[in-house]
């Protein structure tokens, strides 16, 4: 804690929004959740494999997960097998009405694409003799290895809050990026569009996958009225697409190019507040 901000662990995720239900699948095409699994009778935090043949409710109605297996106590050799694979395009299980990119893929629903390992994903206008550093496969035992510590301080007057990050054992060699999640950008009605956390968002790992980043957002904790925006959240993602994309977090998001790993598990920061 400090006198105007205060310090986060984050947890491992694999989960965006409910729907897609993660943004990561197997090697069969069943999703690998790590975040809140919706069951008959409560949803709560955990870790499963989803049926990507799960009902799919309208946007803002839930149903349960088809439960393919319970990975709680799964033996980390057993998640060793696990090889982690992009969602193919267009998404499946998706509800989410949203348009991540308006101005640089305005036509992202028609985009068609398979999954891919997510060590060898999708990158735009790639060729071979560019030099693509080559990673090994991403099981879910190397996924559950990542931390994230966050100190928000925020600015004298109040107007700004900055945002540090340090990370341990992320995916080695890659480009992550940093999203802000606000009130509304899961509204039931005209949701508002998730954006990064601070232009750029951009860090790249080391050889172990670890890494630092910082962001300074103005006036990101608005007193809650009928009309603020909060961020209630922020999400680490993984680039499978190894880029990142100005003002938007992804082309098509959730699991398409961009890949939750590290995530309050819970809204936060009501603690804070900013002033225009």
């Amino acid at each position: 804690m400090t006198m105007h901000g205060q310090n986060y662990r984050l947890a491992v995720t694999t989960q965006g929004p409910l729907y897609p239900p993660a943004e990561v699948m197997d090697a069969d095409g069943n999703f690998i959740v790590i975040g809140q699994i919706i069951r008959e009778k409560e949803t709560t935090w955990g870790a499963a494999i989803v049926s990507s043949k799960s009902p799919l409710p309208p946007y803002g109605q839930f149903l349960p997960y088809t439960i393919v297996k319970e990975l709680e106590d799964a033996a980390e050799q057993s998640l060793k097998k696990i090889v982690l694979h992009t969602l193919p395009l267009p998404l499946p299980s998706n509800n989410y009405p949203m348009l991540f990119a308006p101005e640089q893929c305005p036509e992202a629903f028609k985009v068609v694409r398979e999954r891919l390992p997510l060590h060898e994903g999708y990158i735009a206008d790639y060729r071979k003799n560019d030099g693509r550093r080559k990673l090994p496969a991403i099981t879910l035992a190397d996924w559950l290895r990542a931390s994230g510590e966050l100190a928000v301080t925020l600015s004298d007057d109040k107007k700004s809050a900055v945002f540090n990050f340090s990370f341990k054992n992320l995916v080695p060699h890659s480009i992550y990026t940093v999203m802000s999640l606000r009130e509304k950008d899961l509204a039931v009605k005209a949701p508002s569009r998730p954006g990064p956390l601070g232009i750029p968002n951009v860090f790249v790992t080391d050889a172990n996958g670890d890494a630092e980043f910082w962001a300074e957002l103005p006036d990101p904790f608005p007193p809650k009225t009928e009309d603020s925006n909060r961020i209630i959240n922020v999400v680490v993602l993984f680039m499978s697409s190894q880029q990142s994309y100005g003002g938007a977090i992804g082309l098509h998001g959730l699991g398409g190019d961009i890949h939750a790993h590290l995530k309050l598990k819970a809204s936060g920061f009501c603690e804070l507040t900013t002033v225009a």
